[in-house]
């Protein structure tokens, strides 16, 4: 038999308590302790003998899968190419970023192959309706559940089993096993689990939807990131019309990928050019902008750089804001300004902006902030022809950067005609034909005397 005890447990982080308190002592969260019963089973006098054994993995036969895409490209570069059969991904985001009409769309794309199940705890059928004919995607293989309880859902999908399955969201599934509330630890575990156990038992894939707290991570214990082959984050924000889909884990392909994507009317709609979309709107002979070239993945991005430096008013403490951009990177970058080239910027406020709201975090991107600062504080603009790559050492030397071929070559495919680049990367450019002029460096003040002197 087994027996029956308490236990308190707090929702935000999973710790454990022996009794209840208002503060959990791993998190320092409020009022996220919470009641659950747990068994214990007791121990088994004999163990019975395994079935699994060891073997060397010469000796594994490699199982071959076939990937089926889902019909949008960005989708499937960041998954490595496609779904892979009995997978399960997590896909998180803010509310309203587009979550939910991103995977309505591959759902309908998919599901020109086979049975698509798309199962919502948080809308009913008709609102599954209502946003479907609003992105054009009704399909009679898109088969809709709205239903919370767990084992229902298991047994909708061994009664007519699809090709894919969609779960919007695993904090508003629950167990009717557990007696804790649904999104609570407890249950978020346990469904997860059963969802993975189904997933590789029946070689179906399962994509997950999952809630963001307010420091901006995954709702839930931090196993649910574990015990899933992927988690991919939707990043972009309500002002902006863009959205990036980036992998932060991918048992079946590289993170380094990032899918963009431009929400309208009618959804989201694949860029195929980011480089272009993000420096469209860029301005001419404007002090502190600068383009900067950064790689996601295998994929170079030209992306704006802007800084704003002006006087601290009444002489209070200067402030420093970086939108897009690592902050501790921005102040060493002031730092060695400040000591090595003497550009006296510390009495001064400083905001910094990578244009578009995309994230910047790379070391390639120092050089492009030291030239836009310099740009700003001595208001001289930069050749708008010019494109900036190179890292900032704490001495002021520039450091090479991988793929500066890459860089430099979508750099001329948008029609810049100027390239400053360490002075190491030179050596890799000497043989290729590229229709850019190069100016390299080997110091940062060198490429502040080629720039804004």
């Amino acid at each position: 038999m087994a027996k029956a005890r308490v236990q308190y447990r707090c929702q935000e982080c999973g710790y454990e308590l022996a009794k209840w308190a208002g503060r959990c002592p791993s998190c320092q969260n409020w009022n996220s302790i919470v009641e659950e019963p747990v068994s214990v089973l007791q121990k088994k006098e004999q163990r019975s003998p395994s079935s699994a054994r060891a073997v060397p993995i010469t000796q594994v036969e490699r199982e071959a899968f076939a990937r089926y895409e889902t019909g949008i490209g960005e989708l499937d570069r960041v998954l490595g190419g496609g779904i892979v059969p009995a997978s399960l991904i997590l896909v998180g985001g803010d509310p309203g970023v587009g979550k939910s009409t991103l995977l309505m769309q591959a759902a309908c794309q998919v599901s020109g192959k086979g049975k698509v199940l798309y199962v919502s705890g948080e809308e009913s059928k008709e609102q599954l309706r209502l946003r479907a004919e609003r992105l054009g995607t009704l399909s009679e293989n898109l088969l809709v559940l709205a239903e919370n309880e767990l084992e229902n859902i298991i047994a909708q999908i061994e009664e007519e089993p699809p090709l894919l399955v969609i779960m919007d969201s695993i904090q508003t599934i629950y167990s009717s096993q557990l007696s804790s509330a649904p999104g609570s630890v407890g249950q978020v575990r346990e469904c997860t689990a059963q969802l993975l156990y189904l997933a590789k038992g029946r070689q179906l894939p399962i994509i997950l939807v999952g809630h963001i707290t307010k420091a901006g991570g995954l709702a839930g214990p931090k196993v649910l990131e574990h015990m899933v082959d992927a988690v991919l984050y939707f990043e972009g924000s309500m002002e902006e019309s863009y959205r990036v889909l980036r992998a932060v884990k991918n048992r079946f392909g590289s993170t380094d990928e990032i899918g963009v994507f431009a929400m309208g009317t009618e959804g989201l709609s694949e860029v195929e050019n980011p480089s272009e979309f993000f420096l469209a709107q860029r301005p001419k002979n404007a002090a502190g902008s600068v383009v900067v070239a950064t790689m996601e993945g295998s994929r170079p991005l030209l992306v704006e750089v802007q800084a704003l430096v002006g006087p601290t008013a009444f002489g209070g403490i200067p402030r420093r804001q970086a939108s897009g951009l690592d902050h501790n990177r921005v102040s060493t970058i002031l730092a060695v300004l400040e000591r090595r080239v003497g550009l006296h910027i510390g009495a001064h406020d400083v905001y910094m902006n990578a244009v578009g709201g995309l994230r910047l975090g790379e070391p390639a991107v120092d050089l492009g902030i030291a030239v836009a600062l310099a740009s700003s504080f001595k208001n001289r603009p930069v050749s708008s022809g010019l494109i900036v790559i190179g890292e900032v050492g704490l001495t002021g030397e520039v450091r090479a950067v991988r793929d500066i071929e890459r860089r430099v070559a979508e750099a001329a495919r948008l029609g810049f005609g100027k390239c400053l680049l360490p002075h190491h990367n030179l050596r890799s450019l000497t043989k290729r034909n590229l229709e850019v002029e190069l100016l390299p460096v080997k110091t940062a003040q060198e490429a502040l005397a080629l720039t804004v002197a």
